[in-house]
């Protein structure tokens, strides 16, 4: 059992190949190619050993740049073996410079510095003090605030993460879960909830470089897959498919999970509906490790909702002043959540997976009392179970009354006309911001901007209805398949 407090990520390959050396670890769809957990440990180890000869030393960051591949799983672990500090990033971002320019990356996996050699063995196992509170990945955010940032978790924040979501019921992953893992790991969703937490339980990897529908489908049946770690983009893609072949692709699936971003409603109902099992949400940031509440903890996956929090996590909501809310709610400001009126909030958090701080000085982490507040305004239903309503930096005001995006989205979803669809605020001298929808079409379908406004002149206040409503190809997303509004709030303006 690896020492949440003190131990080092890179333990888990250890503990992992003494339970069950013989057991595949991964399987790299793209190479064809699969480990053993005793073959990935002693690949891991000669990486280290590597790192260590090329004078990485500890603290030292090393990034990788290698697609979801067995590669960079031995990479990963290597680099923290050695004692260094993982920076993953995407291989073709184009904010790749400035990550590895501000991280101070001494070395790039998968450029400059080559990837590791699977078959490789040390002459000698390669081991580090590092752990606990020393920092383990530098995780950059994907910007839609603003410029990334450098994220710092330490090994105790993210084997704390590990054991919170282990500690579920049903388990995400378990020993004999063949877990397909298409979220990209340089993102911290896939890396915790994905890699991290089959590492911990020993479990397989199934590892897919990028997501399509029917190659998923494939990937599924032919290898068995027992869990997904899903986006909402990829259970959407799903859910069109056709039943039959969703049987056929994924007969075998005992669990699915979802997130990065709210799961639709409709898309949940879809999924469940064409295969008999629900898909189990949660909800996190790179800063918490990353994840704090899901479905799994209150055991039904409801629409809407993200869950309770995990064994460990507290959980708040609080005002501009990071006072705990529990005023009244403002009837303006709650009519779309069905008559209910729950006041709303920034979701705050404590607990041992928070991060330490952004790079390089620690700035802006949780507070002297441990809590750190999100970006993400939400409220609590009856049953404790959270609602996230929006991003704070992405609310709209329009003449001093609040509009989240969110809940113009979910009314523009309503038309059958419309593929997806974006709500963002633009400056305007009468009203200080006015709403814009940004929509694309299915495929062959036509639909006016006066139909988009009547249909929502129907359904929202007025203040809340699009002033103007904008016809494109596509939304602009992160690598999880959120819908960057602050770019398209630059290019509609």
């Amino acid at each position: 059992m690896v020492d949440t407090q003190r131990g080092n990520v890179a333990d888990l390959v250890a503990e992992a190949a003494r339970k069950a050396p013989g057991r595949v670890a991964v399987v790299d769809t793209a190479s064809g190619r699969t480990l053993t957990w005793e073959q990935t440990d002693r690949a891991v180890g000669a990486f280290a050993a590597r790192l260590a000869a090329e004078g990485v030393e500890d603290g030292d960051r090393v990034a990788i740049v290698l697609g979801n591949s067995a590669e960079f799983c031995v990479a990963l672990f290597g680099v923290l073996r050695a004692g260094g500090i993982a920076v993953p990033a995407a291989a073709r971002s184009p904010e790749l410079p400035r990550l590895l320019g501000d991280s101070g990356a001494r070395f790039v996996v998968g450029d400059d510095f080559p990837a590791p050699d699977l078959d490789a063995t040390a002459d000698e196992p390669h081991t580090t003090t590092r752990g606990g509170e020393d920092i383990a990945v530098l995780c950059y955010t994907s910007g839609t605030a603003g410029v990334p940032r450098g994220v710092m978790l330490s090994h105790r924040a993210l084997l704390s993460n590990v054991d919170q979501c282990a500690r579920l019921q049903p388990a995400p992953v378990t020993a004999n879960d063949r877990v397909l893992l298409v979220v990209p790991l340089f993102h911290l969703y896939g890396l915790g909830p994905g890699l991290l937490q089959v590492a911990a339980a020993g479990a397989t990897a199934v590892l897919l470089e990028t997501f399509g529908t029917e190659r998923a489908l494939t990937v599924c049946a032919q290898h068995r897959v027992t869990a997904l770690v899903g986006v909402p983009a990829m259970y959407q893609a799903l859910s069109v498919a056709s039943p039959d072949r969703l049987a056929e692709g994924l007969s075998t699936v005992r669990l699915f999970t979802s997130g990065a971003a709210p799961l639709a409603p409709a898309v949940l109902a879809a999924i469940t509906q064409a295969t008999g099992l629900p898909v189990y949400e949660g909800y996190g940031l790179t800063e918490t490790g990353p994840v704090l509440t899901s479905t799994l903890v209150g055991g039904v996956a409801k629409p809407g909702s993200v869950g309770r929090p995990l064994p460990g996590v507290e959980l708040v909501l609080v005002d501009s002043d990071g006072r705990p809310v529990g005023a009244p709610a403002d009837p303006d400001e709650t009519e779309w959540f069905d008559g209910d009126e729950f006041e709303t909030g920034r979701v705050a958090a404590r607990g041992p997976n928070l991060f330490s701080g952004y790079w390089p000085d620690g700035a802006h982490g949780p507070d002297e009392d441990g809590w750190f507040r999100t970006g993400d305004v939400g409220y609590l239903d009856a049953e404790g179970d959270l609602h996230l309503v929006d991003r704070a930096n992405d609310l709209i005001i329009v003449n001093g009354f609040n509009v989240y995006p969110k809940e113009v989205e979910q009314v523009l979803d309503e038309l059958p006309q419309v593929a997806e669809a974006a709500a963002v605020g633009v400056p305007d001298e009468r009203t200080g911001e006015q709403v814009i929808a940004v929509v694309v079409l299915r495929e062959g379908a036509t639909l006016s901007e006066e139909e988009v406004r009547d249909h929502c002149a129907e359904r929202l206040a007025r203040f809340k209805v699009p002033r103007a409503v904008r016809i494109v190809d596509e939304l602009p997303h992160s690598a999880t398949g959120k819908v960057r509004r602050a770019s398209l709030r630059g290019s509609v303006a």
